[in-house]
């Protein structure tokens, strides 16, 4: 789709790694649509791009683009919205409900961590970005353009990544009558099944086009089935250490995900209504020879970014799975329930370590980042990791060169890491519950493409590793050759 006739598609990220996902729709030569616009994050980021201006920068031609379309709130998707604006685009900024209620919380943290955090400007800047969200619902098509320009509408369908997630189709209309209108569908980020609080995705009747992640292209998942059991297991053990269990997760999606199965647990251990207040859970007779049980555990989510999320998911609960609002209708809160202490003040936060550390009073806490990279979990781990009462779980994965990443690996060799300008040995515990991606894999990426009544015609693969890119490419030509299908599957490339 890149030669002279239209439409064409352009990738400004994810061609070459996993972030920094941006595409242009271009339907003919004076209209286009952006699906995301987000940061490139870690080691895509080359040693040139490392300079901030470098790396926000638009550094291409917006004046076609009339719209832009989120797929979701993730920073690699969204992030790069300000400098956006900032270089002049002046046109709608389309999303699901749920996204249009969690994006503004994303891009005001962004905001202050990148721009200003002055109130003034940032109070201007969300007015601004308010104007320009619209929120679209799930599967209900609507014009983006009409004559004399090319005849475009879009639809929205559930990608079951994070609350709001979706997946775009354009479709374009043909000049030849009689024929079908071009389908291009962007995936945006897929969800694996059995995810908490989401609706799987269903594939769509059809698409001429598809552009695809591929983040796990070349691997399947862990049973998922199984993964509640798994963590309840993994807690359990590091409890008998007589200490805090760390798990470090990211604000938005997983937390969410881990409170909901730290729920079920206690609700399963008839913890029902064995404490008023959670402070009181501290309180109680603690004796360090006994095995810690779970009415006396209190679940302590020190992150206020991740609190004002998880406060936005139980407001968007219609947008929730059945089994999730089959629990709000048996009188239970997934994201609220009576073990759960939320820190927000720093100053309370800094108890809390304090606290923690001093005392090794058995406890679960859930703080920001997901790969310890920054957040209140590094103050944590900086306090408690030479502690072998103390145990960090791991939830999610951990990328190449991350402190959680070196933490996972050199914990178990009884290692070190390099932390606030001190050099810890690991002496607490380091376990790592698989079957929490929110990613699909290969086997839930083949489902996806073949599920299609009428299979794509071509089929771009993004948003992957190299290696994750290929062996999908080959997956996907061999179900393709199977069924005699005349579809081609490429490796998307960046602009040019």
């Amino acid at each position: 789709m890149q030669g002279s006739e239209w439409p064409q598609i352009i990738h400004h990220g994810a061609h070459a790694g996993v972030t920094g996902s941006c595409h242009q729709l271009l339907a003919d030569e004076q209209t286009s649509y952006l699906v995301d616009c987000g940061l490139f994050q870690g080691a895509e980021t080359t040693d040139v791009e490392r300079g901030v201006h470098a790396r926000l920068a638009i550094d291409f031609d917006i004046s076609t683009v009339k719209a832009l379309v989120v797929t979701h709130v993730h920073i690699d998707h969204v992030g790069r919205i300000p400098w956006l604006l900032d270089a002049g685009f002046d046109g709608p900024i389309y999303c699901s409900e749920p996204s249009a209620q969690l994006l503004p919380i994303v891009l005001e943290d962004a905001f202050k961590l990148s721009i200003s955090r002055e109130r003034e400007l940032v109070d201007g800047y969300l007015r601004l970005l308010h104007k320009r969200i619209v929120a679209v619902p799930y599967n209900q098509w609507i014009q983006l353009s009409l004559a004399p320009g090319p005849q475009v509408r879009m639809r929205l369908q559930r990608a079951g990544h994070i609350l709001g997630s979706a997946y775009v189709e354009f479709e374009l209309a043909r000049r030849a009558a009689g024929e079908l209108a071009l389908r291009v569908l962007f995936s945006g980020d897929l969800g694996a099944p059995y995810a908490p609080i989401l609706m799987a995705p269903k594939p769509p009747y059809r698409a001429d086009v598809l552009v695809l992640e591929s983040t796990y292209g070349d691997r399947l998942h862990g049973n998922r089935r199984n993964r509640r059991q798994q963590l309840k297991k993994t807690i359990e053990a590091a409890l008998r250490d007589q200490g805090t269990v760390l798990i470090p997760a990211f604000s938005i999606g997983r937390t969410q995900e881990i409170l909901y199965e730290l729920e079920a647990i206690l609700y399963e251990a008839g913890c029902r209504s064995c404490v008023a207040d959670p402070l009181e859970l501290f309180t109680r007779p603690h004796n360090p020879e006994a095995a810690p049980h779970w009415e006396d555990i209190p679940v302590i989510l020190d992150s206020p970014l991740a609190s004002r999320f998880t406060a936005a998911y139980q407001r968007l609960h219609e947008f929730w799975d059945g089994e999730a609002r089959q629990r709000l209708g048996q009188g239970r809160n997934p994201l609220d329930f009576l073990h759960l202490l939320t820190v927000d003040e720093h100053a309370a936060h800094e108890q809390m370590v304090s606290f923690l550390a001093r005392t090794g009073r058995p406890a679960i806490v859930i703080a920001g980042g997901g790969m310890c990279e920054g957040g209140r979990i590094v103050n944590y781990l900086a306090a408690m990791l030479e502690d072998a009462r103390h145990n960090v779980l791991f939830v999610g994965y951990q990328a190449e060169g991350t402190l959680g990443r070196k933490i996972q690996l050199y914990g178990p060799k009884n290692g070190y890491v390099d932390l606030q300008g001190k050099r810890l040995t690991i002496r607490a515990g380091v376990a790592t519950v698989g079957g929490y991606s929110a990613h699909a894999d290969q086997a839930g990426l083949l489902r996806f493409v073949t599920g299609m009544q009428r299979w794509p015609q071509q089929v771009r693969l993004v948003h992957g590793e190299q290696r994750a890119k290929l062996v999908l490419q080959q997956a996907i030509e061999q179900k393709f050759a199977d069924k005699g299908h005349p579809g081609e599957v490429v490796v998307a490339s960046g602009p040019g």
